[in-house]
């Protein structure tokens, strides 16, 4: 049943180029908005000025439209909370941060980073937790004062609770975490900056979130977050603790966490190489989620239909990059042949295309357009499989030349050239009947007899379906390039 209520978030650093992993924490969120009719909020933490950019921005923006992941609130939406740009909202952190300071949830911390560095190599040589030892929790305001003196700089750390915390994860069950492993925590610099300690939670507990799913790579900080969020609701600033839930880590080669340093972490890597956003989102989502135990490939709706965050796996997923070539395979060929045209129109003009504008032939590509459309993986590979129609003669691939050229190749090509002069040329049929009888004639098989064709037509040993490829690129030019392939051997 429908939660209208239900209230999530994505909250990403404008940082480099977006990575798989965060995209799939993007979809989980929305499909479990858009699933319970409730509201997709997207918010951009941009308090790292150091390594935000606005073309990472950009970017962020334009791979969600790409993806057809819309949101209700945030950047060009607007909404009742905006600004959804932290950068923007400084101010409300600082008025946060001093109310947590005046109630005694925070406290000014004066200790150096070399001081906290003796203590926590000291803490681990008795075998004791290294975290924030309380050195500054209780100091007079003697204490605070000689510090100042000395010309200390003081950062704003959290007061953790001194029992343990417990809480229940959608995706892993009930969790409890003891005080000596979540230390006080800073929330301010000393320059007066918000950390994302601080800002996170605050925006979520401004802008209402009733659900936080977000990577396991965070889980060790919810605890933190739960601790501020009772402080917060006890200063008026939020009304409730959301549920959260931790997604399972995408692994990579050797077991490892998918970085951003791994090249098939990428999501511009998937657009350049033409993946549909229905294939690839397919996959993504079942990293840690599946549509049923039979059925690996489905349509976005139906995914919404069906998601439910109790559903999701807390091990680890592995990222497959054949599966996900496969499913997007499987989604190019769900297309109409009208949409694959369409979808495929970008790869057909330059930079792709390596043939002039106008040797385009649009008639050609309608009519090869069915046959490519149950061969290809991924929408790039169209280019090199239909060039030959519109180039002014193939680009040989050396190696298939070598390997489909063995034997007496000329003495073939002579063979087949004299029977297709006589074949029916607007039926692909006739057409294998004379590469066939050219390749009984020297005691070849059809495979064997039309490697050399295939080649001499189209530059590749493997493609789309030679005769039906024959049939359209038209006799004259076909028996021309098997006559330059002659001279070619010849020569």
């Amino acid at each position: 049943m429908a939660n209208a209520n239900i209230r999530v978030r994505f909250c990403p650093s404008p940082t480099g180029n977006p990575h798989v992993g965060l995209v799939r924490t993007a979809l989980f969120n929305w499909a479990f908005a858009r699933h319970n009719e409730g509201t997709m909020v997207f918010r951009i933490e941009d308090t790292d000025a150091a390594r935000d950019s606005e073309e990472s921005y950009d970017q962020l923006l334009d791979s969600l439209k790409w993806l057809g992941l819309d949101w209700d609130e945030g950047p060009e939406v607007g909404g009742p909370h905006a600004p959804y740009r932290q950068s923007q909202r400084m101010d409300i952190y600082k008025d946060v941060a001093e109310k947590l300071l005046a109630g005694g949830y925070a406290y000014p911390c004066y200790c150096t980073t070399e001081e906290l560095d003796a203590r926590r190599d000291a803490a681990r040589a008795a075998g004791r937790p290294s975290g924030y030892d309380g050195q500054c929790r209780d100091l007079t305001a003697e204490q605070k004062a000689a510090y100042e003196t000395e010309g200390r700089t003081s950062i704003v750390r959290f007061r953790m609770p001194d029992e343990p915390i417990t809480f229940t994860d959608l995706v892993r069950g009930e969790l409890t975490f003891t005080p000596d492993n979540v230390p006080d925590y800073g929330i301010v610099r000393a320059n007066g900056a918000p950390l994302y300690t601080l800002v996170n939670p605050v925006d979520d507990a401004l802008m209402e979130i009733t659900h936080v799913l977000r990577g396991e790579d965070l889980l060790s900080s919810t605890p933190r977050q739960i601790a501020l969020y009772k402080a917060l609701i006890e200063l008026g600033v939020a009304k409730e603790i959301p549920a959260f839930g931790h997604l399972p880590y995408v692994m990579g080669e050797g077991n490892k966490k998918l970085s951003k340093r791994d090249p098939e972490a990428s999501l511009n890597l998937y657009r350049e190489r033409g993946f549909l956003r229905e294939g690839l989102l397919n996959y993504l989502s079942l990293l840690g989620w599946s549509f049923s135990a039979d059925q690996d490939i489905f349509t976005i709706p139906e995914m919404v239909a069906k998601f439910d965050i109790a559903d999701v796996n807390a091990n680890p997923a592995r990222f497959d990059l054949k599966k996900a070539e496969s499913i997007n395979a499987d989604h190019i060929r769900m297309l109409d042949v009208k949409a694959f045209a369409e979808a495929c129109e970008p790869w057909l003009q330059a930079p792709h295309a390596n043939w002039a504008p106008e040797d385009f032939d649009r008639a050609a590509w309608e009519a090869i357009a069915p046959y490519a459309q149950t061969r290809m993986t991924v929408l790039s590979e169209i280019t090199a499989n239909v060039d030959f129609l519109f180039l002014p003669e193939p680009v040989f691939d050396q190696p298939s030349w070598d390997k489909a050229m063995k034997g007496e190749p000329a003495a073939l090509l002579t063979t087949a050239r004299e029977k297709l002069v006589d074949a029916d040329w607007s039926d692909p049929e006739s057409l294998k009947n004379a590469v066939l009888a050219a390749g009984e004639a020297h005691g070849l098989k059809l495979g064997k007899a039309q490697a050399p064709v295939r080649v001499a037509v189209t530059g590749r040993t493997v493609g789309l379906p030679l005769f039906e490829s024959l049939e359209i690129l038209g006799k004259e030019k076909s028996l021309a390039r098997i006559d330059a392939a002659l001279a070619k051997l010849a020569g």
